[in-house]
């Protein structure tokens, strides 16, 4: 049975939010305000993160200013970084599955409209960036004009779409956050896990075999110990990578199980799967990387430099009851990514020069 049968409205139109859900602002917020609060001799560490999610930039930034004891006025705060983030509106970059959607909706002729919380120039400005965003939006609402912004029914977020009489929904921006969400009709980890058809709306047609193809990205380095929980605990060897010099990468990419293709130094190259994320089970404190090398191997290889290219997305992270079902997912997991890399579509990527790369053989 259809989601959709559940509820009691079919979606004909879509709002969506724009910063955390179809753009990645918070990298370059959090970049502009380390550099910002250094001058002040503090250190931004994101703990602020969830006190600002949502709120106008005004708002936003009399949190800072108390929570970090500045010696300015929140005005004073917003004047000297509004110039310093307007030249960084370039380089925001859209989240994965967001130009996906927005051609899907254009493409289907379902109407959309763009309402955030920040100024309406300041939104415009950050969605010049995107090729063809403009022009898909039948309506922009900035927060500034609006009477009320979230959560009033004026301008949608969770609370206000709900209080608007509307089904929403939430893509959470911050990491182990769905259970502030429990007001919406749906949560899902990222606009990658959209089921349309669950709201009447036409279904994505890209999924080819239970895998989600994506554009080539890479990741890459000496392959190091980590939990010690995949081979004793799961029965399944991880070659777990550092994550230090991907912070930007892994805030791009949502957690969850990917696939593609790893190259070993001295070794070859191999069909893998591998996850990025906390891992709910064991509820790891930081986000990980976390491949299997589809391959049984006679000996440990750390320290040895091991290179990916991920093509294609196969679910979303997931929490599980017991062990056995957890590792149960797992070879399910790796059994779809073993198919899905005989495809064409996938097995052309075996030969990308980075997995051969200068220091590699």
């Amino acid at each position: 049975m259809s989601m959709a049968n559940h509820f009691k409205k079919v979606v004909s139109a879509v709002i969506l939010d724009l910063d955390g859900t179809l753009l990645n602002t918070d990298g370059v917020v959090n970049d502009v305000l380390k550099g910002f609060l250094v001058k002040y001799g503090k250190q931004w560490d994101g703990r602020e993160a969830n006190k600002i999610v949502g709120k106008t930039p005004l708002e936003a930034a009399a949190t800072i200013v108390e929570d970090y004891g500045l010696p300015c006025a929140a005005e004073a705060f917003i004047a000297e970084i509004t110039p310093v983030f307007s030249d960084q509106l370039c380089k925001i970059k859209a989240l994965p599955g967001a130009n996906r959607l927005i051609k899907h909706l254009s493409g289907n002729n379902i109407p959309m409209a763009l309402a955030s919380n920040s100024p309406k120039a300041s939104v415009e400005s950050k969605i010049s960036y995107q090729q063809g965003w403009q022009k898909s939006f039948s309506v922009i609402i900035g927060g500034d004009e609006v009477r009320a912004g979230k959560p009033s029914p004026e301008m949608p977020g969770v609370m206000g779409g709900k209080a608007a009489g509307m089904e929403v929904v939430a893509v959470p921006s911050l990491p182990k956050q769905s259970h502030l969400y429990t007001a919406a009709d749906e949560v899902i980890n990222s606009l990658l896990d959209l089921q349309p058809e669950n709201w009447g709306l036409p279904a994505f047609k890209d999924w080819i075999e239970g895998t989600l193809p994506m554009e080539p990205w890479h990741v890459g380095g000496p392959v190091i110990k980590g939990f010690g929980r995949g081979s004793k605990v799961l029965g399944i060897p991880t070659a777990n990578l550092s994550t230090e010099g991907y912070s930007e990468m892994l805030s791009e990419h949502p957690s969850g199980v990917y696939f593609g293709w790893a190259g070993l130094s001295t070794r070859g190259v191999y069909k893998m799967v591998m996850s990025i994320g906390w891992n709910p089970y064991f509820n790891n404190a930081e986000k990980t990387i976390e491949p299997w090398l589809l391959h049984e191997f006679e000996e440990d290889f750390y320290g040895e430099e091991l290179r990916l290219v991920i093509v294609g997305y196969i679910r979303p992270e997931a929490n599980f009851k017991s062990l056995e079902s957890l590792i149960a997912k797992i070879h399910e997991d790796g059994r779809c990514a073993e198919r899905a890399l005989d495809l064409p579509l996938y097995s052309k990527y075996r030969d990308d020069p980075y997995l051969r790369g200068s220091s590699l053989w």
